[in-house]
């Protein structure tokens, strides 16, 4: 199975995934948005999947350092997919691709149920 796990490394969220993956001995492939940067094509993708607002976290420090004016400033996918490419900590973590779809944070039991 094809499994690619986008994130950043030092994420608790994404370090919790990574290591349900290992202890399930599921092989998989990483992708750090801070060294490789948003995949626009999977980016659209994943907003066509599952929609703009499952993408943007607005939970993370990342939006919250945000003023108030940036934020109100998304308001549709056009403006989250920008603040997406222009500031990838914003993208709630991790996004995984598997040949079935696309899973957005950490669920075990949902990981259980469409990757073991």
């Amino acid at each position: 199975m094809n499994i690619t796990v986008y994130g950043i490394p030092h994420c608790d969220t994404v370090k919790k995934a990574r290591a349900w993956l290992a202890d399930h001995g599921i092989a998989y492939a990483f992708h750090d948005y801070k060294k490789q940067g948003v995949p626009l094509a999977q980016l659209d993708d994943w907003m066509q999947q599952l929609g703009w607002e499952a993408l943007l976290n607005r939970k993370g420090t990342t939006w919250r350092k945000l003023d108030a004016e940036r934020q109100a400033a998304v308001h549709d996918a056009a403006s989250a997919r920008d603040l997406m490419v222009a500031q990838p900590s914003v993208i709630r973590r991790p996004v995984v691709e598997y040949p079935c779809g696309v899973l957005v944070g950490f669920d075990a039991n949902e990981w259980g149920r469409s990757l073991a």
